[in-house]
């Protein structure tokens, strides 16, 4: 059985062989995996980005299930070699799963799974720090200093946005952006303007408790208002955060006529997924609006940026980090992990993905079920009654 160049083995003599294309945070899932009698092997190559080719090899003539990442391309070629391997699991360690071609698993009867319902508050404190850092112009500042150039104070040094008051809009008003949405309203007492093909009537209930607070304690009252269109949001708003699912119908949802419409000192966060927003455009429009800013987390040709954002001084770019919180990057590992052990064993898929404290808690053992298996129905697994 070919093997990759360098291979971590835990438990050797496991009836049930998984593979790891990645090291993962922390060992539980490893545990877990051990518990059940899984042979775990775990790919430690210095490579980044595993190739098609590379990940075939890891799977070799016998493997049950793989643990992969989102920058890998599950296709055909992958799911056929899993298959005939006699793998019936595969499990991002994402909420995403962009990168699979979910029929191709279907085809071969592969459960692909994914780990939503962990990574919710993570995700937007990261839109929230880069929201605050672009405001606020921290990281130009950082580099000047680091730089040597600051030689006293001046009256126009860095000056930036204040949050406190202005108007924070939300394209995507679900777990993540109702999140991101109530941490802008309750921390800067930011009014809300959103949109979203769905009511988050949570979400506006939130808002009119705390606007009732704020009344009552003889301060400005917060408020919310439901967009009738994407393009409102962006022309109302001073802070702009995405958060929709990416499709056909969201691919670069923000284009040159988009930014076009939006405040020349507006802020745009992304931590969604890098084709939302056309990024040569928004080359463009930093080039011709120095006060406009942008806070990215995720690239349209991830790992690469478009030629000139990096350049870029109105533009705070950090290299897809929305989820990396030590307790959210291990639990996505445990849920990928009991993801393809649940399909293993057999188990049930459990009955709401997002809602995955019993797999998460370090102090009793997780539920007999698949935490998140996307494919469940086209593969007419059962759900968990538990």
């Amino acid at each position: 059985m070919a093997k990759p160049v360098s291979i971590e083995v835990w438990n050797p003599c496991g009836k049930y062989r998984v593979v790891s294309t990645k090291p993962m945070p922390g060992t539980r899932w490893i545990d877990l995996l051990v518990q059940q009698d899984c042979r775990v092997e775990i790919c430690t190559q210095k490579k980044t980005i595993l190739s098609v080719e590379d990940i075939i090899a890891l799977i070799g003539d016998k493997c049950d299930g793989v643990i992969g990442q989102l920058t890998e391309d599950w296709g055909e070629t992958l799911f056929s070699a899993l298959s005939r391997a006699g793998g019936r699991a595969f499990s991002n360690m994402a909420v995403g799963y962009n990168n699979v071609d979910v029929n191709a698993a279907n085809k071969y009867g592969v459960a692909v799974g994914n780990t939503p319902g962990v990574l919710t508050e993570t995700t937007a404190e990261l839109a929230a720090s880069l929201s605050m850092a672009a405001a606020r112009r921290i990281v130009e500042a950082d580099e000047f200093m680091r730089a040597g150039l600051y030689d006293g104070w001046l009256p126009h040094l860095f000056v930036g946005n204040l949050l406190r008051g202005q108007t924070v809009g939300v394209i995507g008003a679900g777990r993540i952006g109702s999140a991101y949405a109530r941490m802008m309203v309750e921390g800067f007492k930011m009014n809300l303007i959103y949109y979203d093909l769905y009511q988050a009537t949570r979400l506006e209930k939130f808002v009119t408790a705390y606007g009732q607070f704020l009344k009552a304690s003889g301060e400005q009252p917060v408020t919310w208002k439901r967009a009738a269109s994407m393009d409102e949001v962006l022309r109302e708003a001073d802070l702009i955060s995405l958060h929709p699912v990416l499709d056909k119908t969201t691919y670069h949802l923000v284009n040159k006529e988009r930014l076009s419409m939006m405040k020349k000192e507006a802020i745009l966060i992304n931590c969604s997924r890098g084709p939302v927003i056309d990024e040569v455009a928004l080359v463009a429009h930093l080039k011709e609006n120095p006060m406009f800013r942008v806070g990215l987390d995720v690239f349209e040709d991830e790992p690469y940026m478009k030629p000139g954002l990096a350049e870029m001084k109105n533009a705070i770019v950090v290299p897809h980090i929305a989820s990396a919180s030590k307790w959210t990057r291990e639990g996505m590992a445990t849920l990928a992990a009991l993801n393809v052990l649940g399909k293993i064993k057999g188990y049930p898929i459990w009955h709401d993905p997002n809602k995955v404290e019993p797999f998460l808690n370090e102090n009793s053992l997780p539920p007999a079920a698949s935490p998140s298996i996307v494919n469940a129905k086209a593969l007419g697994l059962p759900v968990s009654k538990l």
